[in-house]
């Protein structure tokens, strides 16, 4: 990782000059045979590979084709014979391991289906594996879908020739608290260390020792007895000291091929004959990745990633693996539920009801008011374009926003200009082979996890340079081996306009690198808090011809834009104000006329109805933490005078909604997540239920209201979409919003960095301690100039806070940008929003933890820039004393 200071230069835009057409060269081939039946394959291709193509099975353990060959196992040993240097064909003295082993012209293989020397190595090589493995098999969570077990009876010994004792181990080693491991069932195909080093980039998992001592494990000393220095990579740690535990860590557990390494949350909970196996789609990100989901006796008993190269390959998060418990939480909203008038006239508990109750109640509750409609951003498509269908045809309003969290009036210009209706402009597969990609206000492993994955696999093939505009770099940038150009919050737009062609350091070095053809900016949720920093983003784009692309945190963000839930668009990107855009619709939905006033947004809804300008609210699956001002949240959900909560679990939503309409998770419902890229993603209901999805409770309320939505079914939706399709007409207008000044930094204050981290406080990782126990531990980075201002040290607790709440949180000295502090935004009892009400730029006073002041100089936030342009463009004044 680089870290650089930019400086301003000349912003001219520049034409990027069309690239030469290339014909591409053609791949070459050899020509070989497998058990006697030529085929040719691209020069480079694996033995295991091509036998793979033409349907011949080789037994192996090591062997992944996500990972690269290592040849540990030995168990895919086949005959060869190959022409030598006098061109005669001649046998190889040994066999060969088939996936380390490249095909060559001429080469001849035979497996152990035509060749005895190939089929007695295997037999020998699968009792070697077995002298030490414990036969354990009925208790082992492997045990039915066990590599080992299927290759044992196809490729083993009918008899074991082993009397002596087996090796054992102490069992099992926590390797977080998530994974468990038990080395006597180890059999050292090192699939598990790849991973963690090739794909994830922790190294917290390795091999040590040697001979038959050899064993895999982390670097614990006291539990392995690990005798000398421990190797390089080993230590690495988390800010609480703990071995490192990794996002990606669910992944080892899956590829592992015998039970040594074990879920913790799984651990003998089911045998896999017992379990019902169903394809679906994760529902925590943008990324739509592709799982297996098990359950038995209608209980999910655990998740598998999926295989689908175009998206997550074969890899899923932590969060996507484990965190599924939520949708069956003991506090499930599993009836209608009511709040009556009491006799005296105040409002009663929430009692049950029936649903004809209590649609009647919304219903009459919700007709002849003005209502404000919050989806939020976790809804599926088909959901998501129910509620703007309510919201306009229903309800008559175009005050319908799903952005629960920190938005702008240039993010919402921004979406409808360059990113709704325009689907798969740039897509996974576009990142993985991208020469550069920029990310702004977007953190790749803690806001993208497979997208993460996706970049550092081409990173480390040596096609992709990574920079960030960022306060600091994440430990993900450096595993991207990422160049930073760094920027105090407030000042991304700055450091943007200075990536000029020309420039003589890090920005025109980064300006060059976009001007390559298929380079990608990426941008985060995050940027909305930024002013003029979308505008910035597109101003870039244009100078040097990259692509954008636009990566929100929450997986029905795309969806929801797309079905309309924005209050200046409808679906398919249609701008409100414009009357073919609502004729257009109109038709579609059979209505006369649509709202041609554009709504209010999220934040402008709440703050209607804290003033009491609204009638009623409809909300589904909102947290009022979530959102810029969680305080305004909550006072508007008091203040309104009815409030309709449509939710799977009990919520403060639904603690405040006089009506509350029970809903499906994504486990027990069909449905559509989009992904980023605009791609849609389609799931099967999984669980058998009889709760059903947000929109079919939303077409019962419509009929509660007199009206009908039409979209009784999935296809009834499914049909309107596709008739709706996308737009071709005039789009909303391009962002053009300026900068705004960096605020001023008085002494013993820092202007606030933050983001989500990907394990936190979230509602939908509920119900998972063993996920929560790999979560990193909340701490605030500063730089050693903001640390020495406030007379701070490395470990020290630092209070940071604001006239709201404080944060305690242990400080971490760091390479980043002066004046500026760094939290995550929602760690467990520690969130930002809502302890210290408090988004990114905001200025939060520093303390050592028990003082109410810290000595200081007088500073703004420095964006990173040098020298006077540093000052015009930050603002930076120190006096003649700091400088010296």
């Amino acid at each position: 990782m680089t870290t650089t200071t930019p400086r301003a230069t000349d912003t001219t835009p520049l034409v990027p000059a069309a690239p030469p057409v290339v014909a591409p060269e053609p791949t070459a081939t050899v020509t070989f045979t497998v058990d006697g039946i030529e085929t040719t394959v691209p020069k480079g291709t694996l033995v295991i590979r091509a036998a793979e193509q033409l349907g011949i099975q080789i037994p192996r353990f090591c062997d992944h084709p996500l990972l690269a060959p290592a040849g540990a196992c030995r168990q895919c040993l086949v005959e060869v014979w190959a022409p030598g240097r006098d061109g005669n064909v001649a046998k190889m003295p040994k066999p060969q391991a088939s996936c380390t082993l490249e095909a060559t012209p001429g080469m001849q293989v035979k497996t152990q289906h035509t060749s005895p020397e190939a089929d007695k190595a295997q037999h020998g090589v699968m009792e070697l594996l077995l002298i030490n493995h414990p036969l354990d098999c009925p208790v082992c969570d492997k045990g039915g879908e066990c590599p080992l077990q299927n290759q044992a009876m196809s490729n083993g010994r009918a008899a074991t020739r082993f009397v002596d004792v087996k090796r054992t181990f102490p069992k099992p080693i926590a390797v977080s608290t998530q994974i468990l491991l038990d080395r006597e069932r180890c059999i050292l195909c090192q699939r598990c260390t790849r991973f963690s080093e090739e794909i994830a980039g922790d190294v917290w998992i390795d091999l040590q020792k040697r001979g038959a001592a050899q064993q895999i494990g982390t670097f614990d000393t006291r539990v392995l007895g690990f005798a000398g220095d421990t190797p390089v990579g080993a230590s690495t740690l988390d800010t609480s000291g703990r071995p490192f535990a990794s996002y990606f860590s669910g992944n080892t557990v899956q590829i592992c091929p015998v039970g040594a390494l074990t879920s913790a949350a799984y651990r003998f909970r089911s045998r896999p004959f017992d379990l019902v196996s169903a394809a679906s789609i994760a529902e925590h990100d943008a990324n739509g990745s592709a799982i297996r989901v098990d359950h038995r006796r209608g209980v999910v008993l655990r998740r598998l990633a999926g295989d689908d190269p175009a998206v997550n390959q074969e890899w899923i998060t932590d969060k996507d693996r484990f965190g599924f418990h939520w949708q069956s939480a003991p506090d499930r909203v599993t009836t209608p539920l009511v709040r009556r008038q009491l006799a005296d006239g105040t409002r009663g508990e929430l009692e049950p009801c029936s649903w004809t109750e209590a649609l009647d109640t919304a219903a009459a509750g919700l007709r002849g008011a003005t209502v404000g409609v919050l989806p939020g951003g976790r809804l599926t498509l088909e959901d998501a374009y129910a509620y703007s269908k309510l919201a306009r045809t229903v309800l008559g309003t175009n005050d319908v926003d799903h952005r629960a969290r920190p938005h702008s009036a240039e993010e919402e210009a921004f979406l409808g200009h360059h990113v709704a209706g325009r689907t798969l402009r740039v897509t996974f597969g576009d990142l993985a082979a991208a020469p550069a990609v920029l990310c702004v206000g977007y953190e790749p492993e803690e806001e993208g996890g497979i997208a993460f994955l996706r970049l550092r696999s081409s990173v480390v093939a040596g096609r992709t340079r990574v920079f960030a505009v960022a306060a600091l770099a994440s430990r993900g940038i450096e595993r991207l081996d990422g160049t930073l150009l760094a920027a105090a919050p407030g000042t991304e737009p700055e450091v943007l306009d200075a990536i000029t062609t020309g420039a003589d350091d890090v920005l025109g070095v980064t300006a060059e690198a976009l001007g390559a053809e298929g380079a990608v900016i990426l941008v985060g949720e995050r940027a909305a808090t930024v002013p003029g920093a979308l505008t910035a983003v597109l101003r870039l784009a244009e100078r040097t011809g990259a692509r954008v692309a636009w990566i929100p945190r929450r997986a029905g963000e795309r969806g929801a834009i797309e079905a309309g839930t924005l209050p200046t668009l409808l679906p398919g990107g249609r701008p409100v104000a414009d009357p073919s855009a609502r004729v257009d619709v109109a038709a579609v939905w059979g209505v006369d006329d649509l709202p041609a006033t554009p709504g209010r947004s999220a934040d402008e809804i709440l703050a209607a109805a804290a003033a009491g300008q609204l009638g009623a609210l409809v909300v589904g699956g909102v947290d009022p933490a979530d959102h810029a001002d969680p305080v305004l949240a909550r006072a508007a959900l008091d203040a309104v005078p009815f409030l309709v909560s449509l939710e799977v679990r009990r919520s403060e939503v639904t603690d405040r909604a006089d009506v509350v309409l029970p809903v499906a998770p994504p486990v027990e419902k069909a449905g559509t997540f989009v992904t980023w890229e605009g791609r849609p993603r389609p799931f099967a209901q999984v669980l058998t239920t009889t709760h059903l999805s947000d929109f079919r409770v939303l077409d019962r309320l419509a009929d509660a209201l007199g009206a009908d939505l039409g979209l009784l079914t999935l296809a009834d939706v499914h049909a309107e979409l596709d008739q709706l399709g996308g737009w071709d007409g005039v789009r909303v207008e391009q962002p053009a919003t300026s900068p705004a000044e960096p605020p001023a930094v008085p002494p013993g204050h820092a202007v606030l960095a933050t983001w989500h981290q990907l394990l936190d406080a979230g509602r939908l990782q509920d119900g998972e301690p063993y996920l929560a126990g790999t979560a990193k531990q909340p701490v605030a980075r500063v730089s050693p100039v903001t640390a020495q201002a406030a007379g701070l040290a490395d470990g020290d607790d630092v209070a940071v806070s604001t006239d709201r709440g404080t944060v305690t949180a242990a400080v971490q000295v760091t390479d980043m940008a002066d004046h500026v502090v760094w939290l995550a935004t929602n760690p467990r009892g520690a969130a930002v929003r809502d302890v210290l009400g408090a988004v990114g730029g905001t200025v939060v006073r520093l303390a050592p933890a028990g003082r109410s002041d810290a000595p200081g100089v007088t500073a703004h936030a420095g964006s990173g820039l040098t020298g006077d342009t540093a000052e015009a463009v930050a603002g930076v004044r120190v006096d003649e004393e700091e400088r010296a």
